[in-house]
């Protein structure tokens, strides 16, 4: 999976649960926060893609995320890991 994939995943994802985001709106190096998202948003959007990516993360790692390019290269180093 490219982290194109992965990115189209957390916009997907995003749209679902910011209704009031349209998708040219995200961009990959926004922080989710400035999209509007609050912490409870954040986390439905990180809980939702890695169930479509079929991975977890411990939530000690994605603390250090700081925007949405850093999201998809945190999950794309981890389903490249999983899945040789």
């Amino acid at each position: 999976m490219t982290k194109n994939e992965i990115f189209q995943i957390v916009k997907k994802n995003t749209l679902e649960i910011l209704p009031k985001v349209s998708e040219d709106m995200i961009m990959i190096d926004q922080r989710l926060k400035d999209l509007g998202a609050n912490s409870i948003d954040r986390m439905d959007i990180v809980t939702q893609t890695m169930e479509d990516l079929a991975i977890k993360i411990p939530l000690v790692e994605l603390a250090q995320v700081e925007n949405i390019q850093e999201l998809v290269d945190l999950l794309y180093e981890k389903k490249n890991s999983s899945h040789p």
